[in-house]
């Protein structure tokens, strides 16, 4: 027998420091082994960038062309052991030894420290290099963040990898999904920060899971390049990240309204019929979906014309009722040498190819397709052209799927795949974590195009960091079960803390059929979500509201009611998403992470300032315990005022749920609509609760559609609240020029500390109506009040 004398290769460390080069606000550092680009990019952002051997073209899908480094202040000092680069919140020290890092902040505490550091490993089937990067856990260190996962929002002692997947029906704990988000949050000591491992293929994060003192990160190609985002709060990183990545543009407020799905709504009177029983009964709706079955033959921007014999009259007709119509796309295009996609495709090299000049073939839903190469702009823009099949006819928004990309039997693409990767000729085994996400940028570039004067509205289920720039996202083929009403909840949070924030959960499952309660319960968490969608599989039973008799159509009914009513909080939560990147949906560790209470909470969340709720996650409970973060709450249902720091029992009703509102908020509501075209025509509410500290609020409102708002057709309104046990005070600071429905607002005042005796608006005492709480009282006052003082 002979003896094979092949070694398997071993891993390579940077040595010593041999050159070093400064440059402005990049550094560089020739080692033995290795080199090193430090890029300073803010006071709290560097990038550390590492190759063995040269680098290659620097590019990224997922930093944001408008992003900008500004520096305060950067310098740096050699010593006998190290270089150490020095900026207005963080001292980074470079060892001349072997590269390792190590970060702290200027009081001289760690946040970040090397070891073992960089390294790398050929990859002899390949080609290139296994690329890690190795640190230090520190004491009682948290990690949070990294998109699409279903295990607890603390992700220390596990390990992940990133790697699109189509998992239908997926479990707790299963990993990989849909979507690929390489950024975590590390916490210790109450010092937040991030780190964004830009590298697009399969990568690995190990948070002590083999080494319980050792965190990990590593890829199978590519290079070691991340981005360390200092807070020290951690809302404060999420920020920071999506001035990296990119933030999205307004929604239209249609969109944030009640999404009613199924596979599939066919025929067109199944549509009409649809439509017509949520008017009917009265429960508030403003878009119905159209899933596979509308297209012929699952022919992408194609439609049946047997079922569908003119789609532009359906649409038509649903858009003077307040409905808009989204409709689904897949990647693969059947190979039909009669479909005119197909032969443009063919036609102008549009699709992928294997490594040896082959046209890529995949089964999906229309049978044998091809795929288009996305990472082309012509492709793209190709794409963009074809959205007018869908356009023309009225619809709104495009449902872009199977964008993993997915393919029956295989799973996905083979790694020999070839991309043109924006002119850089790559395999799948970089492109796979991307190509959902641009997909999702052509779909997106095509509603730009073709509706210029509306805003778009496009959702994916795959997609990589930077791809909120483009697109909302939902959590895929989820289960009716509890257990899956925990899933959603914890990968909601956990996506909007990744720079994801437009997202929602198929409410109810699209897989098996839920009883009544388990819908109530899921549309009752849905409420704080910002895509709001009722979905099912054809197969598994009816999800309408109105699928499960009476008493729960009643329920649901007053659920969605609710969302409509807290819609302009809603909106304006989304508008700072979209004007700061903070997150809509925060996990208590983001609320307070100086509460090592919070640190370990799964089911209680934050939703914009001032709300917390918790969902039921149980059958036949009139109760469940919630933790309150350190400050004083009012149950929205019951308006009882409890001292926050603890952990309480919160009862419960079949149509209520923990629902929280922060003292000192101001919560704006609109009238209940049927549609959001009405919402403006009805007279705002301020729920106003009391406090004896200061707290700020915001109301944002503009048109609801188009782009007047970039021209100052907007209103941001700042709320400030504070008393004493003997009055009450609410300021309110206007900035644009919008003016929206009512000229009075209905005030309603909760959780006074003494009884209302007086109301002064800017200066002028009004009468008070009759009083049937002591602590509450409701008046009216002019939109345009600066004071209100209630004594």
């Amino acid at each position: 027998m002979e003896v094979s004398n092949k070694q398997t290769p071993s891993k390579d460390y940077p040595g010593a420091v041999k050159q070093f080069i400064a440059n402005s606000h990049v550094f560089e550092f020739v080692a033995v082994n290795a080199r090193l680009h430090v890029y300073v990019l803010t006071d709290k952002v560097f990038r550390f960038r590492y190759t063995p051997e040269v680098f290659h073209k620097d590019f990224s899908y997922a930093i944001d062309p408008a992003f900008k480094p500004s520096v305060s202040r950067v310098s740096v000092k050699e010593n006998e052991d190290s270089f150490l680069i020095t900026t207005l919140a963080l001292r980074v020290k470079i060892s001349k030894k072997n590269l390792e890092v190590l970060i702290e902040d200027l009081n001289g505490n760690i946040l970040s420290e090397d070891i073992g550091g960089y390294h790398f490993e050929p990859n002899q089937g390949f080609g290139g290099y296994y690329v890690y990067c190795s640190k230090r856990i520190l004491e009682d260190e948290c990690f949070y963040g990294l998109g699409d996962k279903s295990s607890n929002l603390n992700l220390r002692g596990r390990r992940f990898l990133n790697w699109g997947t189509d998992t239908y029906g997926f479990a707790k704990e299963q990993d990989p999904l849909y979507k690929n988000i390489p950024f975590f949050y590390g916490l210790t000591k109450g010092k937040g920060y991030g780190i964004f491992f830009d590298n697009t293929f399969q990568t690995f994060f190990d948070f002590g899971f083999e080494n319980p003192e050792v965190l990990s990160f590593w890829a199978e190609g590519g290079e070691m390049n991340y981005y360390f985002i200092y807070g020290p709060e951690l809302i404060s990183v999420a920020e920071q990240y999506t001035d990296l990545t990119g933030r999205p543009e307004l929604a239209p407020l249609w969109s944030l309204g009640y999404q009613q799905s199924k596979w599939s709504y066919s025929p067109e009177s199944k549509v009409r019929e649809v439509a017509q029983q949520f008017r009917s009964r009265k429960i508030p709706c403003d878009v119905i979906h159209l899933d596979i079955d509308y297209m012929d033959g699952y022919r992408c921007f194609t439609w049946d014309n047997e079922r569908f014999p003119d789609p532009a009259k359906l649409i038509q007709d649903l858009e003077k009722d307040g409905f808009k119509i989204v409709t689904i796309i897949d990647p693969g295009i059947k190979i039909d040498t009669d479909y005119f996609v197909y032969q443009q495709g063919i036609e102008n090299a549009y699709f992928c190819r294997r490594q040896d000049g082959d046209l890529m073939r995949g089964k999906v839903w229309p049978g044998e397709c091809h795929f288009p190469d996305f990472t082309h702009p012509d492709v793209r823009n190709w794409w963009a052209g074809l959205c007018s099949n869908l356009t023309r006819y009225g619809v709104a928004g495009i449902w872009n799927d199977m964008n993993e990309p997915a393919v029956f039997e295989s799973g996905t693409f083979p790694d020999d795949v070839r991309h043109y990767y924006e002119g850089l000729d790559v395999s799948h085994r970089r492109t796979h974590n991307v190509y959902g996400m641009q997909m999702a940028r052509a779909s997106y570039e095509g509603m730009k195009k073709q509706l210029p004067e509306k805003r778009p509205f496009v959702i994916t289920r795959s997609g990589y960091s930077g791809v909120q720039r483009y697109a909302s996202v939902w959590t895929g083929d989820n289960v009716a079960s509890w257990e899956h009403l925990w899933i959603g909840n914890i990968q909601c949070q956990r996506m909007s803390v990744s720079g994801v924030s437009f997202i929602g959960t198929d409410i109810g499952g699209f897989i098996g059929e839920p009883d009544g309660e388990l819908f109530v319960r899921y549309i009752q968490m849905a409420v704080f979500h910002l895509f709001f969608r009722g979905h099912s599989s054809a197969d598994q039973g009816d999800k309408e509201p109105w699928a499960f008799g009476k008493k729960y159509e009643g329920y649901i009914r007053k659920t969605i009611e609710l969302r409509y009513r807290l819609l302009p909080y809603i909106y304006s939560t989304f508008w700072q998403y979209v004007s700061k990147g903070t997150p809509a949906i925060r996990p208590l560790a983001f609320i307070d992470q100086h509460d090592s209470h919070t640190l370990l909470r799964n089911e209680e969340f934050g939703f914009g300032d001032h709300m917390l709720i918790c969902p039921i996650g149980k059958p036949d409970v009139t109760g469940r315990k919630v933790y309150l973060p350190k400050g004083k709450w009012v149950n929205y249902f019951t308006q009882q005022e409890i001292e926050g720091g603890q952990e309480i029992w919160v009862e419960v009703q079949p149509d209520t749920f923990p629902l929280f509102v922060r003292s000192g908020a101001v919560i704006a509501h609109a009238e209940v609509a049927q549609h959001t075209s009405d919402l403006n025509k009805t007279e705002m509410q301020l729920h106003i609760y009391y406090s004896a500290s200061r707290y700020h609020s915001w109301l944002y409102e503009d048109e609801g559609e188009g782009y007047a708002y970039t021209k100052g057709r907007f209103s941001v309104k700042k709320f400030s609240v504070f008393g004493n046990k003997r009055q009450m005070r609410v300021l309110q600071e206007k900035f644009g020029s919008y003016q929206a429905g009512s000229s009075e607002y209905g005030i309603h005042i909760h959780s006074l500390p003494f009884k209302p005796r007086r109301v002064m608006i800017d200066g002028q005492i009004i009468k008070l109506a009759p009083r049937r709480r002591e602590k509450s009282v409701f008046f009216k006052a002019p939109v345009t009040f600066k004071r209100i003082e209630i004594h």
